[in-house]
């Protein structure tokens, strides 16, 4: 099996599985592997006496399940030694008791702490370093009795004061308001002390209890400050619609190319213009029905078809984000009609969002949870309804999307379309991300996806409105 390629050594005696067909130094069976194969080797270590940091388990909860490159564990038994692992990365036990039985958890066989016992741990440190995290995980209390409890029980003013500064922080004055009163009737002076570097303006407490939402949000607030300013203006233009349309239709060879490349299927511009003229006959020609590669071509033309008449809603006045909102799932399930129909791919993967975990090749960005896209689609569609500026729409709506992967496949190329549905709405033209700059491309939605740093991806869309790939 090793010497197949099926199995992949991680440290003598510990083994990944691997596809035959990975290239070295690839990191993505690893990445994959992760959490799991941390989960199993902690096990077999500590048994259950091992969980994550406090920090880390903070990060988990707030949906950010990016592969670390070192992960902090407690265990009684730990050796407070660090231990290798691959691709740079590596875990850290240190030798600490463990919280109380009802302050750990399990999240996808991951041991941790609960959200009110690591919010009661937890340093000034966390909220500066990890502000996405903090707000999500803030944003899923609905009043301050659990913290209350431990606050409580030994007269923690100081933390008192942190996390009252805190919840006033994102809007939650409320439980604020609750946590300083109630320590004051308990005869404990408390100063309150914001641990955030700023205020997010724009954020809101709500009583929502997913933290995926609360994440996409401050995620979307955080970043557009990035955005606006580095786009290009849009040209002062009454669009023509059927102008712009024929323009659409002009590019489409040399968009289809491109997104269907980046995505790794091997078309031509031939077979392209077969497939969009009729000439392609799966109906006659076994190896058309049976070409996984015409299939993909097909499918774009139909879902590119579907976008057609989005952008001629939008072009005629529509929100964007409303007209994305109701027509996406449209595009999604023409791009894969002629691969059920041909029989390459199941009838159920037309029904729309995934119910499975999804990985992204290469990427230590590990994609949201089925259950939680289901939370954080409507999300971003609401954000894209409500956001004024038209860069931000077109950078994060395209970003966002991707960041949540709401599809087992096809991701990229629904992306791109949403870009450019935003791209028509702000009057820019139709953008073509060339498959020869698909590694830069990769390399800034990573830096988004791991480090919150859309600057990168921002500047990428921005080049390519300035130098459009030729026609």
């Amino acid at each position: 099996m090793r010497d197949a390629g099926f199995i992949q050594e991680v440290m003598k005696g510990w083994y990944i599985i691997t596809r035959p067909d990975e290239v070295p130094h690839d990191t993505t069976a690893w990445y994959t592997s992760f959490w799991g194969f941390c989960s199993e080797y902690l096990t077999e270590r500590f048994g259950e006496a091992w969980c994550l940091s406090p920090d880390q388990s903070l990060m988990l909860h707030s949906g950010n399940w990016t592969v670390p490159r070192q992960l902090l564990v407690r265990a009684p038994a730990g050796s407070n030694r660090i231990t290798e692992l691959q691709h740079n990365t590596s875990i850290l036990d240190v030798r600490q008791p463990l919280p109380a039985k009802e302050d750990q958890g399990v999240l996808d066989a991951v041991r941790v702490y609960s959200i009110e016992a690591a919010l009661f741990a937890v340093t000034e440190t966390f909220f500066l370093n990890n502000p996405v995290d903090a707000r999500a995980v803030l944003s899923t209390q609905r009043d301050a009795a659990a913290l209350l409890t431990r606050l409580l029980a030994g007269g923690h003013t100081v933390i008192a004061g942190r996390l009252a500064g805190a919840f006033r922080n994102i809007g939650a004055g409320r439980i604020a308001d609750d946590i300083l009163g109630t320590m004051r009737v308990a005869g404990h002076t408390v100063r309150e002390s914001d641990p955030f570097n700023g205020k997010l303006e724009g954020f809101s407490y709500s009583r929502e209890p997913s933290p995926y939402v609360h994440r996409i949000k401050a995620m979307w607030i955080k970043m557009r400050a990035d955005i606006i300013g580095r786009f290009p203006a849009p040209a002062e233009r009454n669009v023509d619609v059927a102008t712009y349309l024929t323009a659409v239709d002009r590019i489409y060879v040399t968009d289809a190319y491109h997104s269907l490349s980046i995505e790794g299927y091997r078309v031509t511009r031939e077979l392209i213009e077969r497939v969009r003229t009729g000439i392609w006959n799966p109906q006659q020609n076994d190896a058309d029905r049976q070409q996984k590669d015409a299939m993909a071509a097909r499918g774009y033309f139909m879902a590119f078809e579907c976008v057609k008449k989005s952008l001629e809603r939008i072009l005629r006045g529509e929100n964007p984000g409303a007209v994305a909102d109701d027509d996406h799932a449209v595009w999604y399930r023409e791009m894969f009609g002629p691969s059920v129909e041909a029989g390459l791919i199941p009838p159920a993967s037309l029904a729309g969002y995934r119910n499975w975990p999804v990985y992204i090749r290469g990427s230590q960005h590990r994609p949201l949870n089925h259950d939680a896209v289901r939370d954080a689609m409507p999300t971003l569609f609401d954000l894209l309804r409500e956001e004024r500026d038209p860069a931000v729409r077109v950078v994060l709506g395209h970003f966002i999307f991707v960041y949540i992967h709401p599809y087992m496949d096809g991701n990229g190329r629904m992306g791109r379309f949403l870009m450019n549905v935003m791209m028509a709405a702000a009057g820019y033209d139709w953008t073509v991300v060339p498959v020869e700059r698909r590694t830069e491309y990769m390399q800034a939605l990573e830096a988004a996806s791991v480090r919150q740093d859309i600057i990168p991806f921002t500047d990428f869309l921005a080049s390519l409105l300035r130098n459009p790939t030729a026609r």
